[in-house]
């Protein structure tokens, strides 16, 4: 397959579970504006791409912390964890949603399904309608692995930020002097 080819396969993919993704997402975007803290968690490449979530929370002036970072607080209540497990049922996150919960944190999920001991935790739950990282049929999606699902939690994060930056008024020349410049 030419790369040209394998390109116009995912962005169609990509095209097609966006405009699917299903869950409160007025309720979400709620959580989000109206937060103490914000922590992200998630594993492997769905963890990755929470982190570049992160970072956009961060521009915006939420107060933000990445899951397992050795600055990062303990979860209470007001705060929001935002994490991501395509199946639903990767333990560590289930169980960082569960101490969450059990705090009085509100609990953001993004998964596949809102069938799940993750979506059972929490308070909002996104779904991308993509295959996950075991689902090897090819019927949900011709890539490896739950590619399909990282991808849109990227561009899932992405929008969620861009609502956000909208609704607060903000130029982008507001947000820039919360780019590092250690660099």
């Amino acid at each position: 397959m030419p790369l040209a080819a394998a390109l116009d396969l995912i962005a169609g993919e990509v095209r097609d579970v966006t405009a699917r993704v299903g869950g409160d997402t007025d309720r979400a975007l709620g959580l989000l504006d109206g937060t103490r803290r914000v922590f992200v968690h998630g594993a492997g490449r769905s963890g990755l791409a929470l982190r570049m979530t992160a970072m956009r929370l961060m521009h915006l002036g939420l107060d933000v912390h990445v899951v397992g970072e050795v600055t990062t607080p303990a979860i209470g209540p007001g705060d929001v964890l935002l994490v991501a497990s395509g199946s639903g049922q990767t333990a560590g996150i289930v169980q960082a949603a569960r101490t969450a919960a059990d705090v009085g944190a509100d609990v953001l999920a993004v998964s596949t399904t809102d069938a799940s001991p993750l979506a059972d935790l929490a308070t909002v739950t996104l779904v991308v309608p993509a295959a996950t990282k075991t689902d090897r049929s090819g019927t949900a999606s011709a890539q490896y692995a739950g590619g399909l699902f990282e991808q849109a939690l990227v561009l899932l994060g992405d929008a969620l930020f861009h609502v956000l930056w909208q609704r607060s008024g903000r130029s982008a020349d507001d947000l820039w002097p919360r780019h590092a410049n250690l660099e």
